[in-house]
């Protein structure tokens, strides 16, 4: 027994709360005192206390066998602390113990938490049915064993789920191919509906409460796929049929058939239930949330998916409405003695219908009910039944029909579903009913409570088994342990032949015998069996005292419910039903056994199929699950420890608790236990031994006795934590004392220097005082001195101001006037000469003027004379250079319409021909008539030469002879205006001569020169306008000459067209003779090309290469030559680039290579080659080493460089009808290409094609390999990663994280080498930036998933110590990523956000500060609230016990993902992170990260320079 000191803490029992906490206030011998948290005082003995783990974490431990005190108190008070958080599921050892949460736990049970535990051992992840289910399939795989899973409760404690659970999760491990029509686990699943509407019932405790034991087997083949199933009942509670108690319903089928569609009803004749004898005995005939009409169309549903026809099911629905009917029927005393009848006319009616639905005959059902025949020797005698007696063969005949309805369903079920008889092995699911302990306990709870103490018993051998492997794997000495076992209640009920079931056998044997008989036989037999008693206030009752308590048994019923009489009568009558189903149930009995009625025990058959079960389980490897109902409200977020406490106690989980502190319940590492108790021996801890050394000198100094060191832990008898835990509180407390002491002298002396500091602080203020005071008044007597100074100085400056003012203001006032009469002078002037001078200027201008237009209408008359003639001139030639132009756009037209006449029909061609010569030669005739035009035009321009000389002399010899005048009047200006106004078209002598006499002026020298001059000028005008002639003459010549030579080229091009078409059909033909050979060959290319798409779509077709029959013998040699040389160079570049050939100019020289040779075999615009297939199967051959990365990123280099060029060089340039279509162009525009130098194609490296469909399928499939090459260079570096990413979440501890070989940091350090290896290569292999930003992107996102995941999934990973490991490790990423260039990195850092927030929140100290919009809103904006309550909740630290984040804080993320799951529907998505594989870049990305100037200085492979055919790439 511990001992306990003053301020313990400790558990003490409390009969409301079953356990309350509190602190050891006064110890008086074995009386202790507590003060209890809940304010009570409490004094108890120490034999009834329990010490408590003040250092237990507060969301609990997944494992109680890790718990420092195993006992009541601390498994009740850990499973509370986890239902509090939602994790309901708790380890004991391998036994899983499920609260029922009464709700919807979002992202527990979805395909990504199955994926999780998938492989995974049990102390891997938290505990969970999953990771059961997967530890029975792994052992049925590896150990070849048969495996059975046991899950056992009360009803209501979620027992048929946790069943579906795990149906689920071996179905996801096991199951078969989705192709097939229905597999074998989904049957099993879709079958639970039908099972629980004939075998569940509402109970007191659930309102679906299993009323039969189920056991599936689930059978496997050799490769571990589901191959078949069987599903085994057992106690199906027939007295349910007939007997009903307040407020608990009868099977839920009776319900859902009186709730069925209208026509159903009236079939049946049914209608409310509250009309029905079996189902009226309570007042419960609904359940809330539960529609019995739409239960009845999904139990209907459910029976054709699991291959229950419509008759079978109408049969079936038939039998129970006829159950309903046989209910109603009551008896009435007959005339005879003994006998009885139908009570009333409604008794008949219902003998009438069940008799209609039975398909039987009406009178026999009645005298089966009412009569016996009792069969002799001699005779047979027919005995009449009273009232009574006809009404228990009534309801005899009920729990027949409904028991053998029950097990045909369940058989067609198992024939459905299908068994393997070759299975190998097997896995059962067990969901059996739990102990019952109720207010009335009948021959039901008898059984019930027996099949646990069986189950008990195989339990607690399993547990001793497991017991026996820890301490044998563990090498200690654990011979001495005793094993508790039940047999001795076994004994008690099934012993023959003194056990009860068989005193109760036979006592249902004797007619005479009665419940009072056989309760006195209990009482004779029993009296001193130590398991058996007698209640003191009831003479029938008898109590057992079972393993989870004592049970009062109530014996009223126990003969009626273990009889199951085979009555012959009822055998006769529904043997002989006209319906063939109901007389599928009744099968033909044996000849000897058909003519009476013959005694059977349900309590024997019940023991002997308990023992067939126990049988099966002993041959598998059992797993086990409690479930437990922690309220009887059936709400959620409610937690009763009575309640729960009990459970434990029926459930076993206490009695195997029992079994472990038999032995050594507390079992610590050596980690563990020396952080705990190091303190007891600091010497031994700081001389730097190891774990083990140091836990056996802790030992050794506290003079335990008993305790075993085992090779991974420490084991440790009942009491003995308790003593240690004294030892050390012992040692704290003495510390503490130190402490207090010297934190006592520390803030006395502290103190005292506060109240030095403040009286040295309060001298200085003193003296500052009076010194400023001091101060101030020296201050103030100068501050007087230089006031004085100051006023006298400004009244002496006042005065000079005054002074000095009035003599500036005289001496302005008297310059200011001389200026103004000097300013008026000088205007008067000025204004006088302007005067004059505007008086001067208007005489001569008005002189001027009228000289000037005088002039002016001269000259307009004589200019627009010669204009016009030169325009008359000017317009016919433009009327003959029209003609010429538009007859050479008509040569132009006609010579590109037989252009393309040429190249579309081909049949046409001498005919197209003839009438390009016809056209020629009208075209010749055109120009010499054009030319003769252009003779005719030079003589009449020489003509009109002449003439105007002529004119111009005529007008020199008028001059001469002209008189001289003295006067020159103005030009008559009325006349002038006329002239202009009119545009006299000849304004001559004639003209002049018409102007009246009155008005002509008589003109002087002076005129006279002003025309001779103005003569010159039209001369010169003359002169200007031959010479443009001229001019204009050797353009038209030039022009000319020109187009004849551009008209000669045309046609040199056509005739090397049809050169150039001849040779391309022979070539053709050539190729058609080859098909064969090409054909063979392609065959034999694509059993190794990577891709078989571009050389099936390269492939020709027969019908589409024309033949030439006369081809010759020289053509066909040529074009055999050209293909042989043409392949010889593709063979020679293939092997050239096929090996490394490196880089020139920071660019790959084989990509380069490539695309010169296919632009210069002009590969691209060919509409077929096998080209492209040669270069596939390189670029695939290269894919057989993905493992070299530098490889990979060689290829890696030329593809996307290849791409690149490909992307900008192809054009698409197919039509509909897959023919290329030529741009149309003049003759000139062709002229001038045909004209262009050769050399101006590769001016630039990169140049545009019309591509045909090889050439783009090319590019497509160099695209793909573009994105497999890079899709290996990354999956290399996350294989690479992932072993060291495991270990980088997690601090070393102990003296692994104290050796010296392996760094703390060396995984760190391993993930830095490993990117810095393949950054160095991508770089030394010239990989396009924009490739390997990608790379590395992704590959973050992948370190941050893991990181993130390994973090949630893993509770003892959420601490602040590895928050702080973490952080260290991902500040050296950042380290590496500032190194590295933006270019090369990209946005990487940014990948790593979820991991970082995370760490970041797990490092904060004081997170009992944290409010929710802290978390949300500041540190943790990226993470969801599933991510946020995942951490939240396993977060703990042992090493600096930094406290958790608030309960409100927890509550208000629980509302949020409550939200979260009602808005929308998101309870699929998990909180963990996944890793994509995608492909995150396009070619349009490649191409802008590329400039076509960067090619130019490109060298090309030195071993292809050196062949004389690849001369061109020096080009």
């Amino acid at each position: 027994m511990a001992t306990y000191a003053i301020g313990s803490l400790v558990w003490v029992e409390d009969p409301e709360e079953a356990w309350i906490d509190g602190e050891v206030v006064v110890v008086e011998g074995d009386g202790i005192k507590i003060n209890c948290t809940s304010g009570k005082l409490v004094v108890a003995n120490a034999s009834n206390i329990y010490p408590k783990d003040p250092e237990a974490p507060e969301c609990g431990v997944d494992d109680m066998t890790r718990l420092a005190y195993l006992h009541e108190p601390g498994v009740l008070e850990n499973l509370r602390h986890r239902y509090e958080i939602n994790e309901i599921y708790t380890y004991t050892g391998n036994i899983l113990i499920a609260v029922n949460p009464f709700r919807r736990i979002p992202n527990l049970y979805d395909i990504q938490v199955m994926k999780q535990y998938k492989g995974a051992s049990l102390s891997d992840l938290s505990p969970h049915p999953f990771a059961i289910a997967d530890s029975a399939y792994r052992q049925m795989i590896t150990e070849g064993i048969s495996q059975a899973i046991l899950v056992s409760g009360e009803s209501g404690a979620g027992k048929t789920e946790s069943t579906k659970m795990l149906m689920m999760y071996l179905a996801f491990m096991g199951g078969r191919a989705a192709s097939e029509a229905r597999t074998v686990e989904q049957q099993v699943l879709e079958s639970n509906p039908v099972l629980e509407a004939f075998g569940n019932a509402k109970t007191v405790r659930n309102n679906n409460s299993s009323r039969f034991g189920k056991f599936v087997e689930i059978q496997f083949d050799q490769r571990g796929r589901i191959s078949g199933a069987a599903i085994r009942t057992y106690l199906l509670e027939r007295s349910r049929v007939c007997q009903v108690s307040d407020p608990e319903r009868n099977y839920h089928c009776f319900y859902m058939l009186c709730a069925a569609p209208s026509d159903d009803v009236e079939r049946y004749k049914l209608g409310d239930p509250r009309k029905f004898h079996y189902l009226n005995q309570s007042n419960c005939f609904e359940l809330d949330a539960f529609d019995d009409r739409k239960e009845y169309l999904a139990t209907r549903k459910a029976m054709d998916i699991v291959g229950i026809n419509s008759d079978d099911q109408d049969a079936i629905f038939q039998v129970v409405a006829a159950i309903l009917h046989l209910g109603n029927i009551q008896f009435a005393k007959g005339e005879e003695p003994d006998s009885s009848i139908p009570k009333d006319d409604e008794s008949h009616f219902h003998i009438k219908t069940a008799a209609e639905l039975f398909m039987c005959d009406e009178k026999a059902l009645e005298d089966s009910l009412c009569k016996r025949v009792m069969v002799t020797r001699d005779e047979s005698i027919t005995k009449t039944l009273n009232p009574e007696a006809a009404a228990i063969s009534r309801d005899t005949l009920a729990k027949v029909v409904y028991s053998r309805l029950f097990d045909w369903i369940v058989n067609k079920i198992n024939s459905s579903i299908g068994q393997d008889s070759h299975s190998k092995f097997l896995i059962g699911v067990l969901d059996i009913y739990g102990f019952e302990s109720l207010m009335i306990h009948s021959f039901e709870q008898f059984c019930i409570n027996l099949t646990n103490e069986k189950l008990q018993q195989h339990f607690n051998q399993h547990v001793f088994k497991m017991e026996q492997e820890e301490y044998t794997r563990e090498e200690i000495d654990w011979s001495y342990i005793e094993f508790i076992d039940n047999q001795d209640v076994l004994d008690l009920i099934e012993k023959k032949p003194g056990g009860i079931i068989a005193l109760l056998d036979e006592a249902c044997m004797f007619p005479r015998s009665t419940h009072e008989t056989f309760a006195e036989k209990l009482y004779q037999t029993f009296k001193d069996h130590k398991r058996f008693s007698k209640p003191k206030l009831s003479r029938t009752d008898f109590t057992i005292c079972h393993y989870a308590g004592d049970v009062t048994y109530q014996t009223e019923l126990f003969l009626d419910k273990n009889k199951d009489y085979d009555v012959a009568e009822h055998q006769a009558l529904l043997s002989e039903s006209r319906c063939s189903f109901i007389k599928d149930l009744f099968p033909p009995p044996p000849e000897e056994s058909s003519k009476t009625s013959k005694f059977s025990s349900i309590g024997s058959r019940f023991k002997q199929q308990l023992q067939s079960l126990l049988e099966t389980l002993s041959a598998t490897e059992p797993h086990y699950i409690r479930c437990v109902k922690p309220n009887n409200l059936l709400k959620p977020s409610i937690f009763d420890n009575n309640n729960v406490l009990q459970q434990l106690r029926c459930g076993g989980v206490m009695e195997a608790i029992r079994i472990s502190c038999a032995g050594y319940p507390t079992r610590k590492t050596f980690d563990e236990f020396a952080n705990r108790f190091r303190i007891l021996a600091p010497d031994v801890i700081h001389e730097g031994t190891n774990e083990v050394i140091a836990c056996k000198k802790i030992l050794e100094k506290t003079n335990l006795q008993h305790y075993q060191i085992g090779k991974t832990k420490v084991f440790l008898r009942a009491g003995q934590m308790a003593e240690m835990d004294a030892l050390r509180n012992e040692v704290l407390g003495r510390s503490a004392i130190k402490i207090q002491s010297k934190y006592r002298s520390y803030y006395t002396r502290r103190g005292f220097k506060l109240m030095q500091q403040s009286a040295i602080q309060i001298q200085a203020v003193c003296r500052g005082e009076v010194t400023r005071s001091r101060y101030e008044m020296m201050r103030m007597e100068a501050a007087c001195l230089k006031i004085q100074n100051m006023w006298r100085m400004c009244l002496a400056k006042e005065a000079y101001k005054i002074l000095c003012h009035s003599a500036i203001c005289i001496q302005a006032g008297f310059c200011g006037m001389v200026s103004r009469n000097d300013l008026q002078y000088r205007k008067n002037t000025r204004a006088a000469i302007i005067i004059q001078s505007y008086s001067r200027k208007y005489i001569a201008q008005q002189h001027y003027m009228r000289l000037r237009e005088t002039a002016i209408a001269m000259q307009c008359a004589c200019r627009r004379e010669v204009t016009l003639r030169d325009f008359r001139k000017l317009k016919l030639a433009a009327k003959e250079t029209g003609a010429l132009q538009a007859a050479k756009t008509t040569l132009e037209k006609q010579v590109e319409e037989l252009t393309n006449h040429l190249q579309l029909e081909r049949q046409m061609k001498a005919e197209l021909e003839e009438a390009k010569t016809k056209e020629i030669t009208k075209l010749q005739s055109d120009l010499q008539e054009t030319k003769a035009q252009l003779a005719e035009t030079k003589t009449m321009l020489e003509e009109t030469k002449a003439m105007l000389l002529s004119e111009h002399e005529t007008g020199k010899i008028g001059g001469e002879q002209t008189p001289p005048v003295k006067e020159v009047p103005g030009v008559n200006q009325e006349m002038t205006n006329k002239l202009t106004a009119e545009n006299v078209p000849d304004f001559n002598q004639e003209m002049m001569s018409k102007l009246p006499a009155e008005n002509i002026p008589i003109i002087s020298q002076e005129m006279m020169c002003t025309l001779t001059a103005e003569n010159e000028n039209l001369k010169a005008l003359v002169d200007s306008l031959e010479k443009k002639i001229d001019e204009s003459e050797k353009k038209y010549e030039e022009l000319n000459n020109l187009s004849e030579e551009r008209l000669q080229q045309a046609m040199v091009a056509e005739s090397m067209i049809i050169e150039l078409k001849t040779a391309n059909q022979r070539l053709e033909e050539k190729l058609s003779d080859i098909e064969v050979e090409e054909h063979v060959l392609r065959q034999q290319l694509l059993t190794n090309a990577p891709s078989k798409k571009m050389s099936e779509s390269l492939s020709m077709d027969k019908s589409q290469i024309p033949k030439n029959p006369n081809k010759t013998l020289d053509s066909d040699s040529i074009k055999r030559r050209s293909i042989e040389k043409q392949q010889e160079n593709v063979d020679y570049l293939v092997k050239c680039v096929s090996q490394p050939i490196g880089f020139s100019e920071e660019k790959p020289v084989a990509a380069f290579t490539i695309y010169k040779c296919l632009l210069h075999w002009k590969s691209f615009e060919a509409e077929k080659t096998n080209v492209f297939d040669r270069l596939i199967q390189v670029v695939g051959a290269q894919l057989e080493k993905p493992e070299d990365s530098e490889h990979m990123a060689y290829w890696l280099s030329n593809t996307s460089t290849l791409l690149f060029m490909l992307q900008r060089s192809l054009k698409a340039t197919c039509t509909s009808s897959g023919t290329p279509t030529k741009k149309q162009t003049s003759i000139f525009e062709r002229m001038t290409q045909s004209f262009r130098s050769p050399s101006s194609a590769n001016f630039d490296v990169v140049a545009q094609v019309d591509a045909k469909y090889p050439a783009l399928l090319f590019r497509q499939q160099l695209t793909a390999y573009v994105e497999t090459i890079y899709g290996i260079i990354r999956d290399n570096l996350k294989n690479e990663l992932s072993s060291f990413l495991s270990s980088c979440v997690q601090q070393p501890s102990g003296s692994e994280a104290n050796s010296t070989d392996v760094p703390s940091d060396s995984h760190w350090n391993s993930i830095i080498k490993s990117l810095n290896g393949l950054l160095s290569i991508l770089k030394n292999n010239h990989v396009l930036p924009v490739l390997v930003a990608k790379i590395f992107t992704q590959v973050f996102q992948y370190i941050n998933a893991h990181l993130f995941n390994s973090l949630l999934l893993h509770q003892e990973n959420c601490t602040f110590s590895n928050g702080e490991y973490v952080k260290a490790g991902l500040d050296t990423l950042e380290t590496w990523c500032n190194e590295a260039t933006d270019e090369y990195i990209g946005t990487s850092w940014d990948e790593l956000k979820h991991i970082r927030q995370a760490v970041g929140f797990l490092i904060i100290h004081q997170k009992s500060r944290i409010t929710y919009d802290d978390i949300t809103n500041d540190l943790c904006p990226v993470l969801t609230a599933q991510q946020l309550h995942r951490i939240c909740t396993v977060y703990g630290d042992d090493n600096y016990e930094t406290p958790g984040v608030t309960p409100d804080v927890i509550s208000s993320l629980q509302v949020l993902m409550s939200a979260s799951s009602n808005d929308s529907d998101e309870d699929n998505k998990s909180f963990l992170l996944e890793d994509t594989s995608s492909i995150p870049f396009s070619v349009e990305d490649i191409s802008s990260s590329f400039h076509s100037g960067n090619f130019s200085a490109v060298k090309p492979a030195a071993d292809l320079l050196q062949n004389p055919e690849f001369q061109f790439l020096h080009d």
